[in-house]
Formats: structure tokens, sequence, C-alpha cells
């Protein structure tokens, strides 16, 4: 009921916030007769504001046209590789305009399903493709997934993810952020275990539960503190009719966003108003910025309830993965075989999501892994973004993933 509910507030706020648009424009715009009135700016940044606040998010494009190699311009195609489903496997093209195809390592950067689109990781994807031939996970919104489709549960993914790596092996190098970590250390050790022979080469594993006993957050104490049946009874919704997946059970997007919002909603609340002032004082690139960040950081997607529902019980109140009792499709999942895979942990110093030690304690599970095959990195003055995003990301963190995967691969 909740979710049709939210779907009627937005279809009546829709035209109110047309209009706050129109009209932040006419208060704007020069050559408009009301952008010379008194407070003008004011008026127009107040509209715009409203128009920010109440808006509908939609699915961001990446929007990598090209890369720079070697001092020249390369051009970028986008092309889908597999379409399942519940997610497509994208490939970041080089147009090489008929030049001789470039030796670059191949990447699966594995996306977090866990509330945001995987553009998201769209600053991950651009600093990495200057060296490395990049594949991307891109999960469908569940809300747009027909029922007929069946569900999709935690084993599905696992699957998914042991599908594109055997499609792409054996040259491949993973890389998954936050939550597929787990999910990926599971995929790559059933395929240890079963002697798999398209392995890849080497695995990083960046800000992600993989225990997440160790130095627990606000998001693991939610997770502890609730019981199950408190996650099936109060976030789970049905899609509502006027979306393709009408009637499938989700954990809605808006839930989810709210969530994040409630996290650090003090600092958002801040950022409004500094983008509120900069729009007064006609400071334009913080303003551009502030809207660039929450494009992303607002559209979110339906997660498949079964699959939420299982990350909540096998990760974070069971502890499957480090207590070394998670079954999948009646094999258990064995970290220990993976002997061949060269690992690197990525941590952040602030991180509030994923707190210190819990994707560290990779290390420890895959005992298999000889010593000089095994990386850790701490990024200082890091939060759980800036592992993966932002100036740190780009001048810390991916110079060191590139040169241990040219160190391994």
């Amino acid at each position: 009921m909740l979710y049709h509910l939210h779907e009627m507030q937005r279809s009546l706020l829709t035209p109110l916030m047309q209009w706050a648009d129109a009209s932040s424009k006419l208060f704007a715009n020069p050559v408009s007769p009301l952008a010379h009135s008194p407070f003008s700016q004011r008026i127009a940044a107040g509209y715009e504001l409203m128009y920010r606040l109440g808006k509908d998010y939609e699915k961001p494009q990446f929007d990598i046209a090209s890369t720079e190699i070697d001092g020249a311009t390369v051009g970028i195609i986008e092309e889908v590789i597999v379409t399942k489903p519940f997610c497509r496997l994208i490939h970041f093209k080089k147009d090489l305009n008929g030049k001789a195809a470039l030796k670059q390592a191949k990447v699966l950067l594995v996306a977090p399903l866990s509330g945001h689109h995987s553009t998201l990781l769209r600053d991950t994807v651009r600093s990495l493709l200057a060296e490395h031939d990049v594949y991307i996970t891109d999960w469908t919104d569940a809300r747009m997934v027909p029922l007929a489709e069946g569900a999709f549960h935690l084993d599905d993914y696992i699957f998914y993810v042991q599908e594109f790596i055997r499609l792409l092996a054996p040259d491949l190098n993973v890389i998954s952020v936050c939550q597929p970590t787990v999910p990926v250390l599971a995929a790559i050790s059933l395929m240890a275990s079963a002697k798999d022979p398209k392995m890849p080469k080497t695995m990083t594993m960046m800000g992600g539960p993989i225990d997440p006993r160790e130095s627990p957050t606000k998001v693991n104490n939610l997770a502890t503190e609730k019981k199950f049946s408190w996650f099936e009874n109060t976030v789970i919704y049905s899609v509502p009719s006027n979306f393709p997946g009408a009637g499938r059970k989700v954990y809605p997007g808006f839930l989810q966003h709210a969530g994040f919002i409630a996290m650090n909603a003090g600092r958002h609340a801040q950022s409004h108003r500094e983008f509120y002032q900069h729009l007064v004082t006609g400071d334009g690139d913080p303003a551009e910025g502030h809207r660039q960040f929450y494009n992303e950081y607002n559209a979110v997607l339906d997660m498949p309830a079964e699959y939420y529902l299982e990350t909540i019980k096998t990760v974070f109140q069971e502890f499957s993965l480090p207590k070394g009792t998670w079954e999948v499709g009646g094999n258990l999942v064995r970290p220990q075989d993976i002997t061949n895979v060269a690992l690197f942990t990525v941590e952040g110093e602030l991180d509030d999501i994923s707190g210190a030690g819990q994707t560290q304690a990779a290390h420890k599970l895959c005992s298999g892994i000889p010593a000089n095959m095994q990386q850790d990195f701490v990024a200082p003055e890091c939060g759980h973004f800036g592992i993966f995003s932002g100036r740190r990301w780009r001048e810390l963190v991916c110079p060191k993933i590139t040169a241990f995967i040219k160190q391994h691969a």
C-alpha cells in the first residue's frame, strides 16, 4: 500500500515540480523580463531548490565518450555484451579506427545491487579506461522486470557473476565495489573448489562487508538489531500496476533513498543550503557540482525482495561467509580453496558504511593464496564513496589497483 501511495504522491507532485522548474528559468534567464525584477535571483534559486527536492530522478547515463591513452584521445563505444532479465553486461569498447588492438588488461567491474544504479561507478570506469579494457555489470531496476521472469535470489547474483567471468576469462581481473565483494568472493571460491579452468588472474575487493563483525557501522547494527521478520514486514512491498514488474515483491528505491538521507541528514541539509547560496550569488561551478552529485545520488532502483532479504540474513545476521557455513546450490563456499588468484583489498580510513577490517577479512579467509599474491591498502582520509570516486580515488586508489593488476596479470 505504501508503494501505491508513493506513486500517487509522485503523480500529484509532477505538475507542481514542472511549474517550479519553469518558474526558475523565467526568473533566471536574462531574456525574460522577470529576471530583472527585484530579488529575481533569490526567487529563481528557491524555485530550483524546490524542483530538485521534489522531482523524480531517472537512471543517469554513463556518458563516457572518450578517454586519453598516451596523449591521444580515443573514442568509447558503450556496447551491451550480454542481456539477462536482471542485468546487462556492458563493454566500454575503444574505437581505434582500424588501428591495431591495444594490449590492455581486461577488467570486470562488478557494481553493487544495493540501491543506486551502476552509473554510480562512472568515475571508477572513467579512471580505469586509460589502461584497462573495462566491462561492468549494469543491474536492472526490479520494478522493470516482468513477474514472468521469475525471482532473483542471492544465489542468482553469484551465478550471473560466474557466467560473466567464464565469458571473459582467462585473462581477466575482477574488481568488486562494496556489496558485491561477498557474492564475488563466493563465486570465485566455488569455481576454485570445482577446479574451473576459467579463473580470473586477480580479484580486487573494495569497501565490502566480507566480515561485518569487524568494526560494525550503523548499517551493520540495523541488520543485527532488527529481527529478520521486521525486514520482511516493514520494507517489502509490491510494485504498482504502472510498471512492467507489477506485482513483484521489492525493497523500493524510495525507501532506500530515505534511509540514505537519514544516515547523514544534517550533511545533506547543509549541502542544499549551500546550493541555494551558490545560486543566489551566481557561483556556477559549485552549483553544477551539486546538481551532478544529486542527479546520481537521488536516482535509485528497486531491489528484488528475495535477493535483499537473503543478503540481510546471510551476510549481516548469520555471517555465513566468515563462519564457513554458507552453501550455494548445495556446495559449501570455501575461500581457502582459492590458490591462483591474486587478492587486493581496499578500505577507506573514514568509511562509515563498511568498517575498518571488514574487507581485510578476505585475506584470512583466502588462506590458500600465497602471501606474495596478497596486498591490502587503507586509503587515508577516505570515506566510503571516496575509495571509488573523486580525487582520492583517482590519485591514490586507482594507481595502486593498476599496479597490482600489472604485477599479477
